[in-house]
This record gives C-alpha cells, structure tokens and sequence, in this order.
C-alpha cells in the first residue's frame, strides 16, 4: 500500500538543503567540488581555500602571481565551472 505522503531520501535531503541554505547550495557545492577537475591538479594543489555566495566563487592561493595567471583564464573558469552543475549560477569569480 501506497501512502501519498511519502518521498524518497534525496527529495527529502534537497527540500532540507533548498530550506535552510538556499536554492542553489547543492550546486554551489558542485562547484566547489569540481574545481580540481576543471583547473587541474597543480593549481589546486595551490589552492587554499574556496567559497561561494551570492553567486561568486572566492578562491584563496598560495602565490599572488598565480592568482593573476587566473585573472587572465576568468571567463573560461566560469563557463567550464558552469557546466559542471545543471543551471548556469556562478557569476564571478574573486581571487584573493
């Protein structure tokens, strides 16, 4: 027997997550999680630290110059970012 109130698992995860951290926090986390895939193992492994809010990606490295290396690629990072998750919500992109 059928009951309509039920829901599976991930239904009930997601409705949590779009509740208490906001529609896109899921695929903020993709994005997040992606990073690696999409910059490559060197420049994540001098990668410190990455947030998202709003929409902006906020990237933490090691070395000024690296991040001034990336300034250069910030439009690629987005689009291929972008494309990692299902809608298109990252906008920018800070590197500190």
């Amino acid at each position: 027997m059928s009951n309509s109130n039920e829901q599976t698992i991930a239904d009930l995860i997601n409705e949590f997550y779009r509740h208490f951290k906001g529609e896109d926090y899921l695929e903020e986390l993709k994005i997040i999680n992606s990073w690696e895939n999409v910059v490559g193992r060197f420049i994540a492994s001098h990668t410190l630290d990455l947030s998202m809010r709003n929409g902006i990606l906020y990237v933490r490295v090691d070395a000024d110059s690296l991040g001034n290396e990336l300034l250069y690629s910030k439009s690629v990072l987005i689009k291929n970012l972008n494309g990692q998750v299902s809608k298109p919500i990252l906008k920018d992109i800070v590197f500190k």
